[in-house]
C-alpha cells in the first residue's frame, strides 16, 4: 500500500519517514472510524427522538452506560496508538542517534527572517563561538571574527558558514543538524525528510536523519516568528556523496568563511 498516495502526502525523501507516515495513516483510520460511528449516532439520535414520536421531553436522561463504554473504548485505542507506536517511534530515533563522526554535521541558525547553516571543516570540529561575541558582524558570536581571539581558535580556521538559505547533506548518510535561534522562536522544517525541529534561543537542539532521494528541498518555518514570516525559506539540496564534496568545497573557496 503506497500511504503517500492513499493520503496525499507530500514526496517521502527519508529513512525515518515511513515510520511517521505509518501513524500518521492510523491516526487517520482512527479519525474515519469515529467519524462514521459518531455521525451514524447522530442520524439515529434525530430520528429516535424525532418530535413526532417523543412531543413531550423526558428530563430522566439517559440511563445507560453505552456512552461511557464507547468513550473508554475511543480512549484505550488513543493509549495503543500513543504507547504502541508514537512512544517507540521516539525512543526509537532517540535510541539510535547516529555518533558525529560517523555522521554529516551541520549548525542551523534561524534569524528574521532566514536560515544560516556552518560546517565544519577537514578537520571535522567546529570553532568556538561565544553568546557574548553576538554582534551585527558577527551574527554567530564566533572567535574567528574577534582579532583578540582569532589565533587561539585553531579549529575554526576551515570552517565553512552559508548564510544565503542554501544547504547542502550527501544522500544515504547520516546528517545531524543542530538547531537554534538568534532571536525569536523559529522551526527548521523540511516536510519531504519528515523533520520539524523548533529553534529556540540560547539551545542548540540537535536531529537526524538520512535522506533517500536527491533533490532539492524547501526548509520553511513552522513557527509563527514576526512580519517576515511567510517569507523565511530556504533550500536543502540532498547530493550524492561526490557531488556534495564538490558544493562543499566550492562554499569555502568562494569565501563563504568570511572571516579576514
Amino acid at each position: 500500500m503506497d500511504i503517500n498516495k492513499l493520503l496525499g502526502l507530500p514526496e517521502l525523501a527519508s529513512k525515518h519517514g515511513a515510520d511517521v507516515d505509518k501513524l500518521i495513516l492510523y491516526v487517520h483510520y482512527l479519525m474515519i472510524v469515529l467519524f462514521v460511528v459518531w455521525s451514524a449516532f447522530f442520524v439515529y439520535t434525530l430520528w429516535r427522538f424525532r418530535q413526532k414520536k417523543s412531543p413531550k421531553a423526558n428530563y430522566a436522561g439517559v440511563t445507560s452506560h453505552a456512552s461511557n463504554y464507547l468513550e473508554i473504548a475511543v480512549a484505550a485505542v488513543e493509549v495503543v496508538l500513543l504507547v504502541g507506536f508514537a512512544v517507540p517511534l521516539w525512543a526509537k530515533v532517540v535510541d539510535e542517534f547516529p555518533k558525529e563522526s560517523e555522521s554529516v554535521n551541520v549548525r542551523v541558525t534561524g534569524k528574521q527572517f532566514s536560515w544560516m547553516a556552518r560546517y565544519p571543516g577537514a578537520d571535522g570540529q567546529f570553532g568556538k563561538n561565544d553568546a557574548t561575541l553576538v554582534s551585527a558582524d558577527n551574527p554567530l558570536g564566533l572567535h574567528q571574527k574577534v582579532a583578540e581571539l582569532k589565533e587561539l581558535d585553531t579549529l575554526g580556521k576551515d570552517d565553512v558558514n552559508v548564510d544565503s538559505g542554501e544547504m547542502a547533506v550527501p544522500v544515504g548518510t547520516n546528517v545531524i543538524v543542530a538547531v537554534t535561534s538568534l532571536d525569536v522562536i523559529h522551526s527548521f522544517k523540511v516536510t519531504p525528510l519528515r523533520v520539524t525541529q523548533d529553534a529556540i534561543p540560547g539551545l542548540r537542539i540537535p536531529i537526524h536523519f538520512v535522506a533517500t532521494k536527491t533533490n532539492t528541498y524547501q526548509i520553511t518555518c513552522a513557527q509563527l516568528c514576526g512580519i517576515g514570516h511567510s517569507n523565511m525559506k530556504g533550500w536543502i539540496k540532498v547530493l550524492p556523496p561526490d557531488q556534495y564534496d564538490a558544493w562543499l568545497k566550492s562554499k569555502s573557496s568562494a569565501g563563504a568563511v568570511s572571516f579576514e
